[in-house]
């Protein structure tokens, strides 16, 4: 999933935080006056610091190298300290774990994620169709339906509600909501 930029309800660019940015700029000075918007592939609204011409935009957004991890823990396996607090029973429990608190810790925590992986899946995708569609189609028809529809699973109802929307909306909330219905496009 990538950042995507719309003028008005037209998909205009989608890409890198770069690539939505220097297309935005290139809109800047449309005498339409059509509302450009950028999301991120959360479906989040964000704005970008277009001040300055390409090479400004480029020096902010460009990914910066990332210093080496400094401070407590083990730096070369990516270790940061944190805290965590447990009752006595739990920290006895854990002593008595083969390898100790830490491995049976990541055990855990490891076992939870696989478990809890498919259905954050889709709540991350549910919520990223929301927040596209409430800002781009929260006053059109059937908005609310859809967005029922989204959030009890049931893809021909929200297919049924989007299909009058412009093309472009429809084709992205298809792609924010892909995971929410067990589809793999997640292309664009």
């Amino acid at each position: 999933m990538s950042h995507v930029v719309f003028k008005g309800a037209e998909r205009i660019a989608a890409g890198s935080s770069l690539d939505v940015a220097l297309a935005a700029l290139r809109l800047a000075g449309d005498p339409s006056g059509a509302l450009v918007l950028i999301f991120d592939p959360e479906g989040r609204q964000v704005d970008f610091d277009l001040s300055g011409g390409p090479a400004d935009l480029t020096v902010r957004l460009e990914p910066a190298e990332e210093a080496p991890p400094r401070g407590r823990g083990r730096p070369k396996l990516g270790v940061t300290p944190r805290e965590v607090t447990l009752l006595p029973r739990h920290w006895d429990w854990l002593a008595s774990q083969p390898g100790g608190a830490s491995v049976a810790l990541r055990k855990l925590v490891e076992a939870a994620r696989r478990q809890s992986e498919g259905p954050d899946r889709i709540r991350r995708s549910r919520e990223a169709a929301y927040r596209f569609a409430n800002v781009m189609a929260g006053d059109r028809e059937g908005f609310e339906a859809a967005m029922r529809a989204l959030f009890a699973g049931d893809d021909a109802a929200f297919e049924a509600r989007i299909t009058a929307w412009p093309a472009d909306i429809a084709a992205q909330l298809r792609t924010f909501a892909a995971e929410a219905f067990g589809a793999d496009d997640t292309s664009v």
